[in-house]
């Protein structure tokens, strides 16, 4: 059975305004609609397609492909989400550049919610060079800014297995800041409740590591809901067998939501969902809401429902399967006036520091104000001629000549220190550190080439800070080593979904999704740039 995109958007051609969907809210462990007090289980599949596949509008850096964005695919894969008795979608990245307000409305007709996540495959934490800054802070609010009218945005995911082992949970601190910054993002912009979230990898050496870290210290930079990936059910699987069990026992006392975020194991094909039996069952129900099928398109990993062919598509094996095993299940859930949250203490802290290295106090909140004050008080910057690739060599040869300098832009995960600028972009930071060794140079009679770095750096006339800019920048100090208590006041510069924010892509995994890309390794730089700068000589 094809499906042409015309045919099915007649399907659901519908009233010109799509009746709002009554919004999910949070109440303990547990989602409700906010309205008819029902509890609400996600039925979700993951809808999204992979870069180099065909459909939906591009983005020219990344070559992304919005779902959102592409209402005539909307038109066609609405009606089989439908039939699958979808109730919620999960897209991994959207540009908030583009109208979505076509699809939303189609999705709000059939009952659809979404969650979404704020990264795309530039703009995301990397786990290998994590940082949170103020070009991250633009791109995560932009995004909340073109959904958050939206009654069917069900909540948004922060990171998406940022942290995957022991040897990168350092990383989880800036996902936390992020989740905190967002979370008051919301609030700030008097946005509807919407929750902030984070997946997580099933990953045993940090597993329980991980789900203390996100609701440990205070709840204002804690995960409002937690999602998990997880592959263990693989065919004729069972409740023990597969680890279900597990997971319900772990999570008995959480305080807040948790939702199986991808799940399908494909070592066996066709795919047979057994397994949604017993996560809409009785047995994990009173724990877990449901989950989130990865996913929708067949592509090269092959996890997909439907083969997409051209502008038509169609059910295959794995659709046919879930579909039946859909339809057998009625989770039973309880109403909102009735429920009695009793899990309302929050984990604590991971203490082992052998096995978990994200300290407790987090990276500070992007504030591009503060940054862009620090960039007018300085003599000397680097060139905007350089390329984003090479800024990482150039923190090296910096921070390499005098560690000193670069004290203000650096961060430290595991100890909990980090720089009053460690959260500006990397070519604010860099100009931050030409500075300051500019400064010291010039303080001991050889300033006259410390401007220099090999054409990379420029004079500039220095503007004294007032107003704002001098009470922020006296909260930094001099040397960028003090802590700033003020927040931002602006906003992600994005539109209610009509296309006023700034451009940003999407990530499209070939394997189990893992979005974790970054430009410029900067962390490593400030680590080894003592050694690499040392034998150099600029004056």
């Amino acid at each position: 059975m094809k499906f042409s995109s015309v045919l099915a958007g007649a399907a659901l051609a519908g009233s010109a305004i799509a009746a709002e969907l009554d919004p999910i809210v949070i109440k303990g462990q547990k989602f409700f609609h906010e309205k008819s007090g029902e509890e609400f289980f996600m039925r979700g599949v993951a809808y999204q397609q992979e870069i180099q596949s065909g459909g939906g509008t591009t983005n020219g850096k990344n070559q992304y492909r919005d779902p959102l964005a592409n209402p005539e695919a909307c038109k066609r894969d609405v009606p089989l989400l439908k039939e699958l008795k979808t109730n919620t979608i999960r897209v991994y990245a959207i540009n908030p550049k583009e109208d979505h307000k076509e699809c939303m409305d189609l999705l709000t007709e059939a009952g659809i919610y979404v969650v979404a996540d704020l990264s795309e495959p530039d703009t995301s934490i990397n786990r290998d060079d994590p940082k949170w800054d103020d070009d991250l802070y633009m791109r995560y609010t932009s995004v909340i800014d073109t959904l958050a009218p939206f009654t069917n945005t069900l909540g948004f995911f922060a990171g998406n297995e940022v942290s995957n082992n022991k040897t990168n949970t350092n990383a989880s601190a800036f996902v936390k800041a992020a989740v905190r910054d967002m979370k008051a993002y919301i609030k700030q912009k008097n946005y509807r409740p919407i929750g902030v979230g984070y997946a997580t990898n099933d990953d045993a050496e940090i597993r329980e590591d991980m789900q203390d870290y996100f609701n440990c210290n205070s709840k204002e930079e804690s995960v409002d809901f937690w999602g998990y990936n997880i592959y263990s059910w693989c065919g004729d699987s069972s409740y023990k067998e597969s680890g279900y069990d597990v997971v319900v026992r772990e999570f008995s006392k959480y305080s807040v939501p948790v939702f199986f975020a991808e799940y399908g194991c494909n070592n066996i094909r066709p795919r047979k969902f057994t397994e949604v039996g017993a996560l809409y069952g009785p047995q994990m129900t009173p724990v877990v809401s449901g989950g989130i099928v990865y996913m929708y398109f067949e592509e090269a990993n092959k996890y997909g429902l439907v083969d997409l062919k051209g502008e038509e598509v169609s059910p295959n094996p794995d659709f046919k399967n879930l579909k039946e095993q859909m339809e057998k299940v009625k989770p039973k859930g309880i109403k909102f006036d009735e429920y009695k949250s009793e899990n309302k203490e929050l984990q604590p802290c991971p203490s082992n520091p052998k096995a978990w290295k994200a300290s407790k106090t987090l990276p500070p909140t992007p504030n591009k104000e503060l940054c862009g004050c620090m960039v007018k008080s300085l003599s000397c910057r680097a060139k905007k001629s350089i390329a984003d690739k090479e800024l990482g060599e150039k923190f090296g040869t910096v921070c390499g000549l005098d560690k000193d300098v670069c004290q203000g832009i650096s961060a430290d995960a595991e100890k909990g220190v980090y720089g009053a600028y460690s959260m500006c972009n990397p070519r604010e930071k860099l100009s931050f550190a030409y500075d300051a060794y500019y400064q010291k140079q010039a303080e001991a009679g050889n300033g006259e080439m410390a401007c220099d770095f090999d054409g990379d750096a420029e004079r500039q006339e220095s503007e004294e800070a007032t107003g704002t800019c001098s009470d922020l920048m006296k909260q930094a100090g001099p040397k960028g080593t003090g802590q700033v208590t003020s927040v931002p006041s602006g906003s992600g510069g994005a539109g209610s979904g009509s296309g006023n924010s700034p451009s940003s892509g999407a990530a499209y995994p070939t394997t189990i999704p893992a979005f974790n890309f970054g430009a410029v390794k900067l962390g490593a730089y400030l680590v080894c740039g003592v050694m690499a700068g040392a034998g150099i000589i600029l004056l």
